[in-house]
């Protein structure tokens, strides 16, 4: 059942993902859990829907070899977020929240050692976007082959996805202003904005 909270269409979990591309990979095995931080890349289908996400582990990492034995995981992305204080907030019994934006993957990992290059060319691209003089893998010289040989490219391909975007929507208009006044992340604001369209004006 759809929530207030839920992402408006494919796109804003897209964008989720674009801006915030560090994500925790999450698994389990018969050892127990494994969790790791890794940036990702988004693939999208024609619809312009979540399809895949792309990125490599260190082939040092347990995580690994749990991933051989069951390829599923958990990826979970977190956007904009903050704690609201009451303070500055004129509506009685107003108590504290959390906004925030964030983003649940469940996955099949498929480990494709021959993407490394593909993987690592693709992150470095979208990372040094728009940089006065982007960095390129080229500029590692000889050291690039003895590093790639390190880590194990993989695809993720998405079973379902599961945004939750709560940014002041449940506010009335009097409050979220409130509420945006006194957010001191600018990032934080910019996207209470987009999910609030309107609700500045008197």
């Amino acid at each position: 059942m759809a929530t207030l909270f839920d992402s408006r269409d494919a796109s804003d979990i897209v964008r989720l993902i674009d801006e915030y591309p560090l994500a925790w990979v999450v698994s389990a095995g018969p050892a127990g859990f494994a969790a790791t931080p890794l940036p990702l890349v988004a693939d999208t289908d024609s619809s312009g829907n979540l399809a895949s996400l792309v990125g490599h582990f260190a082939l040092s990492n347990p995580h690994v070899a749990i991933l051989r034995e069951i390829p599923r995981a958990a990826i979970l992305f977190t956007g904009p977020h903050g704690y609201i204080s009451p303070e500055g907030i004129s509506q009685p019994g107003w108590a504290p929240t959390w906004n925030y934006a964030v983003a649940h993957c469940e996955v099949d990992i498929e480990l494709r050692p021959e993407m490394n290059d593909e993987a690592l060319e693709r992150l470095v691209s979208k990372m040094e976007a728009g940089r006065r003089e982007p960095w390129t893998i080229a500029r590692m010289g000889p050291r690039y082959a003895q590093m790639v040989r390190r880590i194990i490219a993989f695809r993720a391909h998405v079973r379902s996805v599961r945004g939750r975007f709560k940014l002041g929507q449940d506010e009335s208009r009097q409050t979220f202003m409130e509420v945006l006044a006194g957010v001191r992340d600018p990032a934080l604001a910019r996207w209470m904005r987009d999910f609030n369209p309107g609700r500045e004006t008197p």
